[in-house]
C-alpha cells in the first residue's frame, strides 16, 4: 500500500514494489508502461496518446480522457532517479527508485504544488497511481 503525505507545497508518496529498479524504470519511461498505470483509479490513459522522449529537455505527454498532461524531463539517472517538470504550473516531480530486498522502494516527491493540488484528494490520487503501478508490475511478471 502506498503512503502519501502533504507538507506545505510538497507531496511525497512511498511504495515498495515487487520489481527490480530496471522494471520500475521501464514502466515510467515507455508509452505502454505509462498507459498501464498513470491514471490510477480516476482516469484512463490511452496507450496511443502517450509520447516519451526520455532525455533531459525531452518530454512525455498523455491524454487522460479530459486533459492532455505534459511534462519535461530535467534529469535522468537510469534506473534510479528522474526529475521532470510540468511547464504550466512549475510543479517539479522527483522519482527515486532503489533496490530493496527482492523488490524496489519508490519515492515520488512533488514540489511547488499549486494551491489547488495541496489537498488530501491529490495525495490520494498520487497514491492511487502508485497502487496501479504495483498492480501493473505484478500482472506483468508475477
Amino acid at each position: 500500500m502506498t503512503r502519501s503525505r502533504l507538507r506545505g507545497d510538497e507531496l511525497i508518496a512511498d511504495r515498495w514494489l515487487r520489481a527490480t529498479p530496471e522494471r520500475v524504470w521501464t514502466a515510467f519511461t515507455t508509452p505502454a508502461g505509462i498507459a498501464a498505470f498513470w491514471g490510477g483509479s480516476h482516469a484512463t490513459v490511452a496507450p496511443e496518446s502517450v509520447v516519451v522522449d526520455a532525455r533531459p529537455g525531452g518530454e512525455f505527454a498523455m491524454d487522460t480522457g479530459t486533459t492532455r498532461l505534459r511534462f519535461v524531463y530535467v534529469s535522468l539517472d537510469p534506473p534510479y532517479r528522474m526529475v521532470f517538470d510540468e511547464p504550466r504550473t512549475g510543479l517539479r516531480t522527483t522519482v527515486t527508485i532503489r533496490a530493496d530486498g527482492d523488490g524496489s522502494h519508490l519515492t515520488v516527491h512533488q514540489r511547488r504544488l499549486p494551491p489547488r493540488l495541496r489537498t488530501r484528494r491529490a495525495a490520494d490520487g498520487l497514491a492511487s497511481i502508485l497502487d496501479a503501478l504495483s498492480d501493473h508490475l505484478e500482472k506483468e511478471n508475477p
